[in-house]
């Protein structure tokens, strides 16, 4: 298949392509390359698949020196007329939306950020496949949207209409705008609700990363709601597993879906929701722990309250993911800290 995958700099992104070119899938990759966070993870990134990113020029296509069956682009999903441009000339059969303005906390400061990459930018994803006969849309939503939502686990069966984070509402918006272009237009649309996503090449913004740094440095950590927080943390590897079964299985209009009792997660139009995530929950002091053993080196904590926009606890229900798409998470906590610590330690040349 020929797929764009939008978020290549970003981390899910980058596995996500990599994933995709080795098994052979014609890839072009996009990314805008912002500054949210260190640039220089998302110049490594782009390195690692074989395009220079001291070479880069806007809205121009490179060649990865790397992989024959991989392409970049650097692009704002905001550019409507480049987007459209590039749909007209790439005659891609699937999208894979992962660029998005991440982030809880950013988002009480920087409101506006959220409204121009994740809706606009994403109505011009939208608007690009309705005109370009895309066969399958797969977008990244957010387990932040179960927000208030306190019934275990969060299910994509339940109401999600109370979020708590701006970042949560548009994340919400997503589904319900790519709902409107499945019903609409026949558009196949499938959101991926991820949970705490980690491992090599991580965001800096995110604890484990932060955490990382901290205690290396000997500086104290800090740690919300005095440490007494859930986390259904999703390895990688694992993730883009179960991103790779969404591509592969387009979604059909849903026969026994009923409007007297809507159930959120699927339609009587081509469109369907999954969470993906470990279904296996950890303490965030017994994360704490294992990131302590793999560093050999204890944490200076500094317990704080509970952040605005936070909630005490995730866990993510997969097994409509298990049963229509036989995905199951294999990575323990243990093995992905690991992972996420050696890479690190190389990538910074700490030891």
């Amino acid at each position: 298949m020929k797929i764009l995958v939008t978020g290549t700099a970003g981390f899910i992104g980058f596995h996500l392509a990599k994933r995709l070119i080795q098994r052979g899938d014609e890839v072009v990759g996009l990314d805008s390359v912002n500054d949210y966070y260190d640039i220089s993870i998302k110049h490594g990134r782009l390195a690692e698949t074989g395009i220079d990113p001291v070479s880069l020029a806007v809205n121009t296509i490179t060649q990865s020196s790397q992989y024959r069956n991989y392409r970049f682009i650097q692009l704002d999903l905001v550019q409507k007329k480049e987007i459209n441009a590039l749909f007209s000339a790439e005659h891609f059969d699937m999208v894979c939306n992962l660029a998005a303005q991440a982030g809880v906390r950013y988002s009480l400061t920087h409101p506006e950020t959220y409204t121009e990459s994740n809706i606009t930018g994403f109505l011009n994803i939208l608007e690009a496949c309705r005109h370009n006969n895309i066969k399958h849309l797969v977008y990244a939503s957010s387990s932040s949207v179960y927000g208030l939502n306190e019934t275990m686990p969060f299910s994509t069966h339940d109401n999600v209409d109370h979020p708590i984070s701006l970042y949560a509402a548009s994340k919400k918006s997503n589904e319900l705008m790519a709902h409107c272009y499945s019903h609409l237009f026949g558009l196949p649309s499938t959101a991926l609700r991820f949970f705490t996503v980690y491992g090599p090449w991580g965001r800096p913004d995110m604890a484990l990363f932060i955490f990382t740094k901290s205690i290396l440095a000997g500086m104290p950590i800090d740690i919300f709601n005095n440490g007494d927080m859930i986390r259904d943390f999703t390895y990688i590897d694992d993730i883009i597993d179960g991103v790779v079964c969404a591509i592969d299985h387009v979604p059909s209009p849903d026969k026994s879906w009923s409007g007297k009792k809507p159930d959120p997660s699927s339609s009587c139009a081509p469109y369907k929701i999954y969470n993906i995530g470990n279904s296996n929950p950890v303490k965030l002091m017994d994360f704490i722990s294992a990131l302590e053993n793999a560093l050999g080196e204890s944490a200076i904590k500094n317990f704080l309250p509970m952040q605005a926009g936070d909630v005490k606890a995730t866990w993510a229900d997969t097994n409509d993911l298990e049963k229509e798409l036989g995905y199951k998470p294999k990575t323990s906590i243990k093995t992905g800290i690991d992972n996420f610590v050696s890479w690190y330690r190389a990538f910074y040349g700490v030891k």
